[in-house]
């Protein structure tokens, strides 16, 4: 199934030409390309993002002047559209759609900018028989990871909302920031990465470490090769949100939470959802992590990244040569999974903000409420 936030003759086109399994494509509704000035997209009438509050309440008048967010500015429609759509896809798949809505396994969320191991379905398989054996409490399964050592996100903190400059005009940008990550050094210092992928000699290694390093139990204990390793540990949202799969089960008590997660003032939808883990469920999202990442992320240009030099095709056949490189470790016969308790208790960060408005609030409860 495919979720559009956008009407693309091309794109569409391209879905229909698979034909190796049945496919269908969804459109999401509300999008800023049929809402182009009238909410959810921005009308005339609504809050400039960093208008005064008292300026926005006793002079501008506008529309959305009592909601702004935690961080005092106004909602800007192309972020706030990231959650709805994510939550409105969710709601159709496991209630709406004919194909989907009376089926009991797992479903697996890919985005755009995603790219999977060709194994990562046998590798989705396995896991899922390893969650059924299990008698650890697990909720989601992850296929990707990204990685600390070379500047991939981890619990870190996401800045505010910066200006930059458009063809002479200014628009805002969202850019998560990265934790400063501590070098393995005798003398460590801390360095500030931006978020790369897989393209240097050194993190091809990293990577095939993560297929092919033994397991060992214990020192002097038993050793594992050329066995897929997977961990049960508590579900983080900047570890944990790609290449997701979880059943109905599952994703009912998500929208049991539905209050909780659409009000939460992040215009991210995995932020969100930590916010649900934390507050509003009895006990928190546990996630069954592959060791061995089989779904990566390409995207160096997007709602996080702004780059002038986005070459995806060069970046797919960077990651096409590690897979490559890798490949003798696929289509694991099992997995060896073991249970990981966090050093440190995950705390939950202040919220991003970008959703304050409670005509978002509104909105997302009604996907849920209305199943649209």
């Amino acid at each position: 199934i495919f979720s559009h936030d956008v009407w693309d003759e091309d794109l569409n086109y391209l879905v229909r030409s698979i034909d190796f399994t049945e496919v269908m494509q969804i459109f999401y509704p509300f999008s800023l390309q049929t809402h182009t000035h009238t909410f959810p997209g921005e009308s005339k009438k609504d809050c400039p993002r960093d208008a005064k509050i008292h300026s926005a309440r006793r002079e501008m008048l506008c529309t959305n002047a009592a909601w702004p967010d935690i961080h005092g500015h106004y909602r800007e429609a192309q972020f706030t559209q990231t959650k709805h759509h994510w939550w409105w896809k969710a709601n159709q798949v496991f209630h709406n759609l004919q194909a989907t809505k009376n089926f009991q396994g797992t479903i697996l969320f890919l985005e755009e900018d995603h790219y999977a191991s060709e194994d990562f379905l046998h590798v989705l398989s396995l896991m899922i028989t390893e969650k059924k054996k299990s008698s650890s409490k697990i909720d989601i399964l992850c296929l990707g990871t990204y990685l600390r050592k070379f500047n991939f996100q981890s619990n870190s903190k996401q800045p505010g909302r910066s200006r930059i400059k458009t063809r002479g005009r200014e628009r805002s940008r969202l850019s998560r920031s990265l934790k400063e990550l501590q070098n393995e050094e005798k003398h460590s210092h801390s360095l500030v990465h931006v978020r790369h992928l897989l393209w240097v000699p050194e993190i091809l290694s990293s990577v095939l470490d993560l297929f092919n390093k033994d397991l060992y139990l214990w020192p002097g204990g038993p050793r594992y090769s050329k066995l897929q390793k997977a961990e049960v540990t508590e579900w983080i949202s900047s570890k944990h949100n790609m290449g997701m799969a979880f059943t109905r089960k599952e994703w009912n008590t998500i929208v049991s939470c539905s209050s909780s997660f659409c009000k939460y003032d992040d215009y991210n939808w995995d932020w969100s959802l930590q916010h649900v883990s934390h507050n509003c469920m009895k006990d928190k999202l546990q996630v069954m992590m592959v060791k061995g990442p089989r779904v990566f992320h390409i995207g160096e240009c997007g709602v996080h990244h702004k780059k002038s030099n986005c070459d995806s095709d060069a970046v797919i056949e960077k990651l096409k040569s590690i897979l490559n490189t890798a490949k003798k470790y696929f289509f694991p016969k099992s997995l060896s999974v073991l249970k990981s308790n966090p050093r440190k208790k995950p705390k939950l960060k202040k919220a991003n903000g970008g959703g304050g408005d409670k005509r978002d609030h509104w909105l997302c409860m009604n996907f849920t409420l209305s199943r649209l």
